[in-house]
């Protein structure tokens, strides 16, 4: 068996013939049977009804074949699978949905049920169905880099090809559940700990772990002690109280119903797996059926259509940033991250050395190897001379909101940006029509707008003006793609998109506060309708010096402006309590912290109040063209604000709900003509 093993290679998967019969599958008989997963005519696999119609017809060829061993792997670089063919499932309803599930079960449990050793050998990103088929296997092998998990909490759904139950009985059930339960990814070293791995090798050692699977010697995980105490029910109910408390807290029972699913699985059926798996199910089935997951999974096709927007090549390999604030830091730390060569400037040496720290924690944050931390730092390099200026292919302003600032910085950057060069600015609050006359080259200057913290905040906006080339807009588009970014295009606008749609939520809070509502039953009251954060929050984090700023562009350049700024607002920025980076603003975080559950009961007229004039600016927005469709409004907001997902975005939402302008015309008539509904409501449908 040692020759065949010397021949388990990925070089020799792309070589070797596939079987005629399967389009999705590569083939290597012989004493070590290797199946390769290579979906056709993509880049990265997924575990669809044909995938798995292909696996049935080959472990019946293995099963008559009897080899020493059958080995799992995957021929695409990218990693072993990304996870269910969310196409073949996203439109199933009732029965359909189930006997699909029971013919996907099937399959997985002949795998587990052959007479002899499998292995699945996993590399990358091994997520949801394809995880659900290396749990499958007798022994799992990790390539160095390996990330193992479940997303489909993401979706509104709970795993449903086994891993409910395959996983709570491989390892410690708490640690499987909060695997389940929180959607992360458990990285190599991570997963070989909680026992999900039996090896973790690199990939020249791989043949040398498949021999000891293949000849018993390789150590098997069985959950451990707690495993066992966890079978009775009683236990588990214990376990369950606490893990639904936690779930309320990041994600309410009323409007994310997958994860107590999940728990009411487990502590029902966990201790006997034919009938946890049964009930997995039905459970799957029902949750596909439901609101919540069908609003889910919509923003899942919006987020790939947002990343369509940036299809292509940049051409930009060296990235120079101006001012190593807290965007500009960020925004070089993560590029870097991401592959480019990146120089940054800046007029003090202190905040050069900050950037370099905290490029250092976020690739630590992400899970970054020590070569792969390195790599990025030593592209990421301080330049207090500012000779990055000259070769850079993207140059990105990221200075204070100063009009005058950032001119001057232009007139610099006239003749030392090398031809072709890309410059971009980051404002959030100035037009581009009102900079654009400094800029070197008209047609090659564009916005380039991220959103704080650039590590967790997937939104970029490319914001477009009458000048600017397509080229450079679509190089600026694939840019974002290609840093792992999600580029939102927008045209400009006072506030663009993001900001003119957020706006009227922040400021109305604080009108609210002027009439005597609490800062907490405000934040609260947002809660309770999804937003991950109240206004009030928000405000903070974002700074309320930018929100100042904002609101300025937004009452000079819109048709009906959005509140009055109080004068207790200026006075705090004046003050230097701009929110959270200063830690004091509307809250002060040296001894509170915000709230962060919803209002049991909140006031429907309360939320009204702060969520109706977001719904009025995107409809507005659509209207003027500030997005070229509906989806990317929902889309941004989404993914730049974390509007709930589980509500699909502000126009879907007025889609669905369809009375918010008879609601906007009653606050017009009780709070003034902020609240008048915008003429585009007719053409929403």
């Amino acid at each position: 068996m040692t020759d065949i093993l010397d021949q388990i290679t990925p070089d020799d998967a792309t070589e070797a013939p596939k079987a005629p019969e399967t389009r999705h599958w590569r083939r290597e008989d012989g004493e070590a049977h290797t199946l390769w997963l290579d979906c056709a005519e993509t880049t990265t696999n997924v575990i669809s009804e044909e995938v798995l119609r292909e696996l049935d017809t080959l472990l019946d060829d293995a099963a008559h074949a009897r080899p020493e061993v059958l080995v799992i792997r995957s021929a695409k670089q990218g990693g072993f699978a990304a996870g269910a063919d969310i196409d073949g499932f996203a439109n199933l309803r009732g029965e359909e949905a189930v006997t699909l599930l029971q013919q996907g079960h099937a399959v997985l449990d002949k795998l587990a049920a052959l007479p002899f050793p499998t292995v699945a050998v996993v590399h990358g990103a091994t997520l949801g169905g394809g995880f659900e088929l290396a749990l499958a296997c007798d022994h799992r092998i990790g390539i160095d880099g390996v990330k193992l998990g479940f997303p489909e909490i993401n979706l509104g759904l709970h795993p449903g090809l086994g891993g409910t139950f395959r996983l709570t009985r491989l390892i410690d059930p708490v640690e499987a559940m909060q695997l389940m339960l929180n959607g992360r990814s458990a990285h190599d070293r991570k997963a070989k700990k909680l026992g999900i791995l039996d090896a973790l090798v690199p990939e020249r050692h791989v043949v040398a772990a498949i021999r000891a699977a293949a000849g018993g010697s390789l150590e098997h995980g069985n959950g451990g002690f707690r495993a066992s105490a966890l079978r009775t029910r009683a236990a588990r109910s214990l376990a369950a109280t606490r893990m639904r408390s936690e779930s309320e807290k990041k994600a309410p029972r009323a409007h994310y119903p997958a994860p107590f699913a999940l728990i009411d699985l487990w502590e029902d059926h966990g201790g006997d797996a034919t009938e946890m798996q049964q009930a997995e199910i039905a459970s799957f089935a029902e949750l596909l059926d439901s609101t919540t997951t069908q609003n889910l999974i919509r923003v899942f096709y919006l987020r790939q259509r947002l990343k369509a927007a940036g299809k292509g090549k940049d051409g930009i390999a060296h990235v120079h940033v101006i001012g190593a604030g807290a965007m500009g830091s960020e925004i070089a730390a993560w590029s870097a991250m991401q592959g480019k060569r990146v120089t940054i400037e800046d007029t003090e040496l202190e905040p050069l050395g900050d950037t370099i720290r905290r490029a250092a924690d976020i690739c630590n944050a992400k899970h970054l190897n020590g070569i792969e931390t390195r790599d990025a730092l030593d592209r990421l390099i301080p330049d207090p001379d500012r000779l990055g200026r000259a070769h850079a292919d993207l140059v990105i302003e990221a200075v204070p909101e100063k009009s005058d600032l950032k001119e001057k910085i232009y007139a610099e950057l006239t003749d030392a940006m090398k031809p072709g060069a890309i410059l971009a600015t980051n404002t959030s609050s100035l037009r581009l029509s009102d900079l654009v006359d400094a800029t070197p080259d008209p047609a090659r200057f564009a916005g380039l707008h991220f959103f704080n913290p650039v590590s967790r905040m997937p939104l970029v906006e490319v914001v477009s003006h009458d000048m600017a080339a397509q080229d450079t807009l679509d190089r600026l588009a694939a840019f974002t793609t290609g840093i792992d970014r999600l580029p939102a295009r927008v045209a400009d606008y006072p506030g663009f998109l993001i900001n003119r749609i957020l706006a009227p939520y922040l400021m109305e809070a604080m009108v609210m506060l002027n009439e005597g509502h609490t800062r907490e039953s405000l934040d609260r009251a947002a809660l309770s309708f999804g937003m991950p954060m109240g206004p009030l929050t928000l405000a903070d984090q974002v700074g309320l010096d930018i929100c100042l700023e904002v609101a300025r562009s937004l009452r000079d350049g819109l048709d009906v402006p959005v509140a009055e700024t109080p004068d207790w607002l200026r006075d705090k920025v004046n003050e230097g309590h701009t929110g959270r980076k200063a830690g004091k603003g509307l809250y002060d975080y040296n001894s509170e912290d915000p709230p962060r559950t919803p209002e049991d009961d909140a006031d429907q007229a309360v939320i009204d109040r702060l969520i109706l004039p977001m719904c009025n600016a995107a409809v507005e927005c659509l209207r003027k063209g500030v997005a070229p469709e509906a989806d990317t409004v929902d889309a941004a907001m989404i993914f730049g604000t974390g509007w709930p997902p589980f509500r699909g975005g502000p126009l879907h939402y007025a889609r669905i709900r369809r009375d918010i302008p008879d609601t906007l015309h009653r606050l017009e008539d009780r709070h003034g003509p902020r609240f008048a509904p915008d003429p585009g409501w007719a053409d929403l449908g």
